[in-house]
C-alpha cells in the first residue's frame, strides 16, 4: 500500500506536513526520508515540527548527524545519514533502534545509507523533485503499525 501526493508549491507541501503532523502526534513514528539533494526532506521535516509546536529552530543535521527537538507536543529526533555513508551506519544502528520506540517522532534523512538495517516498523517517504515548485510525496508503511497514518493521508490525496 502506498499513497502518492503531488504538491504543486511550497504552501501545499506545508499543508501536507500539517496533515502528517496531526496524524503522528498521538502515537509517534519512525520516518525514513528518501530523495535527491534539494528534494525537500528537511523542508518537510521543518513544517511537521512547526505543526507539532516545536519552538527550536529546525535545521538540517548534515554536519551533526542528529538534532533533537523537545519543545513540541512530542519529542522529535532528526537524523541525517549522508556523512556516515555505508561504513558509518554500523556505529549508530543500535541508537537508531532506540529512537524507533515509544511516543516520539524520528526522521532519518538519507535512509538509503542504512543498508536496510533500520527498524522494521516505519514510514518510508520518497520525495521526487518534479520542478522548482512541484514535489511528489510517496508514503509507504513498512509493517502494520503505521497503516492508519497512511490511510489518513489516503483519503485526502491532494495537498490543498
Amino acid at each position: 500500500m502506498q499513497v502518492s501526493i503531488l504538491c504543486k508549491n511550497i504552501d501545499e507541501t506545508e499543508n501536507l506536513a500539517k496533515r502528517f503532523a496531526k496524524l503522528v502526534k498521538n502515537k509517534g513514528a519512525f520516518v525514513c526520508l528518501y530523495g535527491d539533494v534539494g528534494a525537500g526532506k528537511t523542508a518537510f521535516t521543518k513544517y511537521v515540527c512547526k505543526y507539532l509546536g516545536v519552538k527550536e529552530k529546525v535545521t538540517s543535521p548534515s554536519f551533526v548527524i542528529l538534532n533533537e527537538y523537545k519543545t513540541g507536543e512530542i519529542p522529535v529526533y532528526h537524523f541525517d545519514l549522508y556523512r556516515l555513508e555505508k561504513e558509518g551506519i554500523s556505529t549508530i544502528i543500535n541508537e537508531l533502534e532506540e529512537y524507533s520506540e515509544g511516543k516520539i517522532l524520528t526522521f532519518v534523512e538519507w535512509a538509503e545509507f542504512s543498508q536496510n538495517a533500520l527498524p522494521f516498523e516505519r514510514i518510508d517517504i520518497n520525495i521526487n523533485y518534479i520542478d522548482d515548485n512541484k514535489r511528489e510525496f510517496i508514503f509507504t508503511p513498512v509493517g502494520d503499525n503505521n497503516i492508519e497514518i497512511i490511510n489518513g493521508l489516503k483519503y485526502e490525496n491532494t495537498c490543498f
